[in-house]
């Protein structure tokens, strides 16, 4: 609401353009002098009045207020479906642009849900084209804008905030922000299943590198029994998008809104892709782990072209990495070197966000080296493994080198050698298989290569 003086200025200009005179315009509900005390700005009016003074003067209540035509709105919002239907469809090179004009006119007509929607929409925008501290930092301003609102309105950047630390290599507090949110939804009531399934999803990356199978295994299950059944999101949001531009033709604000919001929770399901492409991913490792090696690799490709399809760089190659694990035991190691070989060439994992990623296929040529008896190349490739992990703070991947690389060392007659490895493993096996090593509440660490250890076990799973 705008100050006084200025909804009063407004009230009078409105009354005069419609010939009416105060104690016209204040009739039943008040007296001439209280039109007047507002009309000087001397009063701050009630919602009731400024609302029952709309009706009188033929304009909205927003528009009385705030001076915004109800249309600037309802039009910005039509605008942002757009922009989500482009980053839901299509990808975040085309839907950045527009995410930031919507976000400067939000900003300039001061509507602080339609920035959110805004800075969601670019956070979402950077995480895919690999910009994580842009991504952190919109996250984290959406956040804040809405730090009043109820926790599940907020799970969306929580999650892209955690998920951003995630691909920076910064496990510990991606997993401590999934996990605490999860943890407050369920504990107060709050648990909205489509936060929750934002949230479960999210959460399984960083349990895989962290070596907390079960707990991934729990939240994978635990997404796909929340997940909604939708027939055709995009269908369903380009015929809401559809009806809305009629509504607003029309004059029908209220219409054109109740239809947008529809169009918003569609698009919001569509780009659910990425995430239950995740549970795909775990179910395949879980059937991985109980040898059930052809369901496993039908899951894996599932969760592997649904982010291909998603442009979902560094997601993709994590699967990949996975499900090239499951070709070399089913004895095709070929067509498992060939998929690590393609995806160490192409960069993804290069650099710090793709660590884990990059110490797994250099870990799986290794082994694939070592069954074809090219000791050499085995350890290169066990040492590069190391040098990646190192960075990643995966203690759990990073032991198991260390491990295979002492086996190696000490079949090749190089003892001591071998036993630095070991001890370097053992320096890094600070949990047991199935759980994390959270610890207390980490402090939020700065974007940039991971130096973290690890070494307090959390409880047991709930």
């Amino acid at each position: 609401m705008d100050e006084p003086v200025e909804i009063g200025r407004r009230v009078q200009r409105l009354r005069g353009e419609r010939g009416l005179t105060q104690r016209q315009l204040a009739e039943p509900s008040y007296t001439p002098a209280y039109v007047s005390t507002l009309e000087s700005g001397k009063v701050r009016p009630s919602e009731n009045a400024l609302r029952f003074l709309a009706g009188r003067l033929d304009v909205s209540y927003e528009e009385l207020a705030t001076g915004r035509p109800p249309r600037l709105a309802t039009e910005l919002r039509l605008a942002l479906t757009d922009a989500q239907r482009a980053l839901a469809t299509g990808s975040a090179a085309e839907a950045a642009p527009r995410y930031r004009e919507l976000l400067a006119e939000a900003e300039r007509l001061e509507l602080v849900d339609e920035r959110v929607e805004a800075l969601l929409g670019l956070g979402d925008c950077a995480l895919e084209a690999g910009e994580l501290a842009e991504a952190a930092a919109r996250f984290e301003a959406a956040e804040s804008l809405w730090a009043d609102e109820p926790l599940p309105r907020r799970a969306r950047a929580i999650r892209g905030r955690a998920v951003a630390h995630l691909l920076a290599g910064e496990l510990r507090y991606a997993c401590y922000l999934l996990e605490s949110t999860i943890d407050a939804l369920n504990a107060g009531g709050l648990g909205d299943p489509e936060a929750l399934v934002l949230l479960y999803a999210a959460v399984i990356g960083p349990y895989i590198d962290m070596g907390a199978h079960a707990r991934a295994a729990h939240a994978a299950e635990s997404a796909l029994a929340l997940a909604p059944e939708v027939g055709d999101p995009a269908l369903v949001a380009g015929m809401h998008r559809q009806v809305a531009r009629t509504f607003l033709a029309q004059g029908r604000i209220a219409d054109a809104d109740a239809s947008l919001a529809k169009a918003q929770e569609a698009y919001r399901r569509l780009r659910w892709g990425t995430d239950l492409a995740h549970c795909h991913w775990m179910r395949g490792y879980v059937q991985a782990q109980h040898g059930e090696l052809d369901a496993a690799e039908r899951e894996l490709r599932i969760a592997r072209e649904m982010l291909r399809a998603r442009r979902a760089v560094l997601f993709t190659a994590q699967v990949e990495v996975e499900l090239a694990d499951v070709l070399r035991r089913l004895g095709r190691p070929g067509e498992a070197a060939a998929l690590v070989t393609d995806l160490l060439e192409s960069g993804a994992g290069a650099t710090a966000p793709g660590a884990v990623h990059a110490g797994g296929a250099h870990r799986l040529l290794g082994l694939i080296a070592q069954e074809r008896g090219d000791v050499e190349a085995a350890e290169e490739h066990y040492v590069r493994a190391l040098a990646l992990l190192e960075r990643s703070g995966a203690g759990g991947d990073l032991a198991d080198v260390c491990r295979l690389l002492g086996d190696l060392l000490r079949r090749e007659g190089r003892v001591e050698a071998a036993l630095d490895a070991y001890r370097t493993g053992l320096g890094h096996r600070a949990a047991a298989p199935g759980t994390t090593t959270l610890g207390p509440a980490p402090a939020a660490p700065p974007f940039g290569p991971a130096v973290s250890a690890y070494t307090t076990p959390l409880p047991a799973p709930r």
